[in-house]
């Protein structure tokens, strides 16, 4: 495992798990899994409905707390200072824990105006060591400018669609001018169409890996966090085992080369789903 340091000081798994659109039961076995193969990092969410079973699963594992990297987030339905306070209350209920080590803003849902009472609300849990560290998800420049001028503790990632076809090179720009992380969801590209390219299968079939492992390590020398999801041990184990190999700088060049700012998620400023 590579790990990263955040801008509060916090060390992180560089490659974590996701397990969007898992159901509670699935989930404690799927994790379970996981962690058995060596993740440490675990990403879920309230509007996923599986934190009971992440939590069930980080029980049963055995593994010490502190070896232990866990993501959940505020849903926009319980955006606003209150409601997110009570709505962590609930997450951590379910995980079966005494804190997380992130906690973030699932959308800004700019249409509402609430993400900075709620981000103020996540300062609170951050100065009360209720969390390790706090971010969003899903934010746009101007939505991370408007916290950084208007709170007081700096997000320590931006979680956003990135993927050889969505590069996110702005973002990622902004992100190190303020020492933001960019964490990479659906780094894989939903549908996979990305995994068909005929130029990354040339670069995975060099190295003898596969396209999935070539796009993950891609991310990894990109300085980005990423946490892929299957549900299939085979890639479970597969979408791991990118840490004994590197791709040269002509690898990285060409793949950096197929950014077409191509969405299969939402655009940040057009969610506004409560």
């Amino acid at each position: 495992m590579e790990y990263i340091t955040l801008n509060n000081g916090l060390k992180m798994p560089q490659l974590g798990f996701g397990v969007w659109q898992v159901e509670n039961e699935e989930a404690v076995h799927t994790v379970k899994k996981a962690l058995a193969v060596g993740y440490r990092s675990i990403d879920t969410a309230a509007i996923y409905g599986n934190e009971r079973g992440v939590g069930e699963a980080l029980k049963q594992s055995g593994i010490s707390r502190d070896e232990l990297f866990i993501t959940t987030k505020v849903w926009n339905s319980d955006q606003g200072y209150e409601n997110t306070l009570r709505a962590f209350d609930e997450s951590l209920e379910k995980l079966g824990l005494d804190y997380v080590d992130l906690y973030l803003i699932h959308w800004p849902t700019p249409e509402y105006d609430t993400y900075v009472d709620t981000y103020k609300a996540l300062e609170k849990l951050y100065d009360d060591g209720r969390v390790k560290a706090i971010g969003v998800c899903n934010f746009d420049q101007d939505h991370l400018q408007r916290l950084l001028d208007e709170c007081n503790v700096t997000p320590v990632l931006n979680q956003i669609e990135c993927h050889p076809y969505l590069a996110q090179k702005e973002l990622k720009q902004f992100g190190r001018e303020h020492d933001i992380y960019v964490e990479a969801w659906s780094p894989l590209m939903q549908g996979g169409e990305v995994l068909n390219n005929e130029a990354i299968g040339e670069i995975a079939e060099k190295h003898n890996k596969t396209p999935a492992q070539v796009i993950l390590r891609w991310h990894l020398q990109n300085d980005t966090i990423v946490i892929p999801k299957s549900v299939t041990p085979s890639r479970i184990e597969e979408n791991f085992n990118v840490f004994d190999f590197e791709l040269s700088s002509e690898d990285m060049d060409k793949i950096d080369s197929f950014d077409r700012n191509e969405r299969r998620g939402p655009k940040p400023s057009e969610m506004n789903k409560r």
